[in-house]
């Protein structure tokens, strides 16, 4: 089990432990503070995160900034794909591909998925993950799929 997930596990049962869970990860990748993520929910192949609306996250019109939702989709699909591939395995992101299908508005809510199951390998491969963004209302505001890198520790 990735520690990521280990540490999931132990704190989003007690109180404020979703809430210190995602400090740390943001203590450990200090950029995604910008969006101040809060999960919601990790396993093998999903990852929940919202972030809530305030105005640090807005672009000019008032509507939450293109870049901050692609901060929240990298932000689910890298700890996603931590807490499911195998421990033998690393990753980083390769590419993303974006879609934006609405107007963002209010919190939004996260769901990263994989494609595929994860695999051990020999070599490096490519690993497509999906990520939906939907509004308070249910609404997808946001699509992304980001291909992660996924190599053997120590190899390239």
């Amino acid at each position: 089990m990735s520690p990521a997930l280990a540490l999931y596990r132990r704190l989003a049962p007690l109180p404020g432990g979703r809430w210190l869970y995602s400090r740390l990860i943001c203590w450990k990748a200090p950029y995604f503070a910008t969006i101040a993520p809060r999960f919601v929910a990790l396993k093998p192949g999903r990852c929940e995160v919202r972030i809530r609306d305030r105005r640090r996250v807005h672009n000019h019109i008032g509507t939450v900034h293109a870049i901050a939702l692609c901060n929240l989709a990298e932000l689910g699909a890298g700890v996603m794909t931590d807490a499911t591939i195998p421990a033998s395995m690393r990753w980083i992101p390769k590419g993303m591909a974006v879609e934006y299908l609405a107007k963002a508005r209010g919190a939004m809510h996260a769901v990263a998925t994989p494609e595929a199951p994860a695999a051990e390998a020999p070599a490096g491969y490519a690993w497509p993950v999906r990520v939906s963004v939907r509004d308070d209302a249910g609404e997808e505001v946001f699509r992304a799929r980001i291909d992660m890198w996924v190599s053997p520790r120590g190899g390239r």
